[in-house]
């Protein structure tokens, strides 16, 4: 008896394979990352051009949501297929998808692997410049005056003491928590170019954003740091700053422990 259990268990875990996906992605033309109703997403394009590829319909699962206009250097996902990949998958969906996706690497991964629940951080880099750049015009935000960059990273200090980020949570969002683990918050300044770090285990929906929109006001002389302070003890999302453009928005990288999950 506990042999026929065995091997039915066994006939289980065979039924499918699953695999992961690194990509990069120019937010520019896509209403983010997740699939919606009457608008183009990047999950929605990835998931048509595979099925094709694949001559069945997947589904994939990502390891976030951008916003619309979000780009990302490093994004996770993953499916499940009952196959073998095909020879040259990774080239020949590069070919299918559009310009502004590209597929870095194909991983085969065991079925404990979540591109979401299993990431163990994820780092954003919001780019901002002093300098008009029409290269730049959807990659950066053009900032009218070159605002403080020690009050900025000040404000940095104070969010690193904290792990409540409702101040900085768009509304009717649905976080079943706003706890988040904070491991790093800078500013750099490099040739009228600014560019803020910021790593978490988490993140609420639309909180980079308005993180950087309140550090600006800070930069900008417009708070204080202990109205900053306050804001922050609040937890009222009216109290903070404006959610900048999210133009100069990048997900860059998502943090694994790829030991567990290589199959």
């Amino acid at each position: 008896m506990n042999g026929t259990k065995v091997q039915q268990k066994s006939i289980v875990l065979r039924l499918f394979l699953r695999y992961a996906l690194e990509i990069a992605y120019n937010g520019t033309d896509f209403h983010g990352w997740q699939s919606q109703l009457n608008n183009i997403t990047v999950q929605e394009v990835i998931e048509q051009h595979l099925s094709i590829l694949l001559k069945s319909k997947i589904s994939v699962m990502g390891c976030g949501r951008t916003d619309a206009g979000v780009h990302a250097l490093q994004f996770f996902l993953h499916f499940d297929f009952n196959e073998s990949l095909p020879v040259g998958s990774l080239f020949r969906l590069n070919q299918m998808l559009p310009k502004s996706i590209a597929i870095k690497q194909v991983l085969s991964v065991n079925d404990h692997f979540h591109a979401r629940f299993s990431a163990l951080s994820r780092t954003y880099l919001y780019k901002a410049t002093t300098l008009k750049n029409p290269f730049m015009e959807f990659q950066s935000l053009f900032l009218y005056k070159k605002p403080d960059l020690i009050l900025m990273n000040q404000g940095c200090i104070e969010l690193l003491k904290h792990n409540d980020f409702a101040s900085f949570c768009k509304r009717g969002a649905d976080n079943k928590t706003t706890l988040c683990d904070l491991m790093e918050a800078n500013w750099t300044y490099q040739d009228g170019n600014f560019e803020f770090r910021v790593k978490a285990n988490r993140f609420l929906r639309n909180m980079v954003r308005a993180l950087v929109g309140t550090l600006l006001e800070l930069g900008y002389g417009s708070i204080s740091i202990e109205e900053f302070q306050n804001i922050i003890m609040n937890k009222e999302r009216s109290r903070a700053g404006k959610s900048v453009s999210p133009v100069g928005l990048y997900l860059t990288e998502i943090e694994y422990n790829w030991d567990e999950y290589r199959s």
